[in-house]
Formats: C-alpha cells, structure tokens, sequence
C-alpha cells in the first residue's frame, strides 16, 4: 500500500488571553490508501483538531501534512479551497443540508462548485442515492427524511466528486442505536469498495468496525492499534 496521508510532528496550538492551548503535541501519523481508521479518546483529547489538519481545514502550528504528496499547509487560500473540493470528502455529526434543496440537489452541490457539467451532475447524484440506498427518496427535502437517510444524503453529497479521502466527525453521533448501525455499515461498504475513510468518534460500534484505531489523550497519540491483529 501507499500512504495516502502523512502527518509529521504535527502541533496545533490556540492562542488564549494569557495561554495556548495546545491542541496537538507533535502527532505523527500515516494513513495508507484504502485504510479504514478510527480516531478515538476523551473529549478535548486533540481529535478533531487532528482531523481538521487531515482535511486541510486548518494548518498546523508546526510539523506537516501531506496529503498525496503535496503539503497542504503550504496551499494558499483559493489552492486548499480547490484541494479539499476535489480530493477530500466531509461528514459531520450534524448533516448540513440545504433546506430548500431535494436531496438529489443536495449531492449536486459539490459538483456544480466543481464545474461538473448539469447532465453529469444529475446522473452522478441518482447514481450515488441508489448506492446509499435512497433512490426512492432523490426529491425529497430534508425536512421530509429521517436522521438516518439525512445522513446517508450527506455521504452521497461527501461522495460526488471521487474523493480519495472520507473524513467523518461523530457521524453516528445524533442518531439512535439502530439508525447508527445503518450508517456503520455503509462505511464498511465504501471501504470495502475501495474508500480510505477516517472517523473520529465515541462511537465504540464504529470505532470496532474499523479495521486500524488511535487512541488519543491530551493531543498525543498513545495507542496505534490493528484490533484483532
């Protein structure tokens, strides 16, 4: 396999009225092409910062991050914007759809800010519903879905541009027991189709179905395990 992400000696500092807060203490880490890893820990323990660095969200303090080899804290502005959108795919606790729009048009999004000619974008967005099991639900806003189909939208929607790289934060985090698993699996099917997906999450079902798991605490990785290996 070939590493996909590499993070080195990677600090994450905030500055406060009268002290920093140290986020991250010089984590390093790599993530192979096709890995399915679970980022877990305390809260407060640097998991989301070191995910935000992961999806060029934010810059580091210090260290570097690469992402198929190019480092990402280097790229201006307009650059890491143009990165994330076509090489980086999001999903986050809470579903961040548009409202007004179908869920079809909501998965179009991603696209149409990609240039993705119309007809394209149309035929990509059934196609992906149809993958998260949602082709019956293609014009239906999200105020007519449940928690659980909202979130499957919103992995269509982090799909549409081919992302080499899934990042999810707490994506079971709002949804009950059993929706949950549901949305367990369907990690388990992208990674088996061939997606490096990465969640942060105290989700101990979701961390159990990842194939690789860190344990963070207090900004630092202190456990890098293969679970059954």
């Amino acid at each position: 396999m070939t590493a996909l992400v590499r993070a080195r000696d990677v600090r994450r500092d905030y500055p406060l009225e009268r002290e920093a807060v140290h986020a991250l203490r010089g984590v390093s880490l790599e993530i192979e092409k096709g890995e399915y890893l679970a980022i877990v820990g305390p809260s407060g323990c640097g998991k989301s910062s070191l995910l935000n660095l992961l999806g060029a969200i934010d810059a580091p303090t210090s260290g570097t991050v690469e992402i198929e080899g190019r480092n990402v804290g280097s790229l201006g502005d307009r650059e890491v914007t143009e990165f994330r959108l076509r090489h980086i795919g999001f999903v986050f606790q809470r579903f961040y759809l548009l409202p007004i729009l179908s869920a079809c048009e909501n998965v179009e999004l991603p696209m149409a800010e990609a240039g993705v000619p119309a007809a394209e974008r149309r035929q990509r967005s059934e196609e992906l519903l149809r993958y998260v099991d949602l082709g019956d639900r293609a014009r239906h806003r999200p105020s007519q879905l449940s928690g659980g189909e909202q979130q499957r939208v919103a992995i269509a929607r982090a799909l549409a541009n081919r992302p080499s790289l899934l990042l999810a934060d707490e994506p079971t985090g709002e949804l009950d027991a059993r929706t949950g698993q549901e949305i367990i699996s369907l990690f388990g099917r992208l990674n088996a189709d061939g997606t490096t997906v990465v969640v942060v999450t105290h989700d101990e079902s979701l961390a159990r179905a990842a194939r690789r798991v860190v344990h963070m605490r207090d900004g630092q990785i202190v456990q890098d395990e293969v679970p059954g290996g």
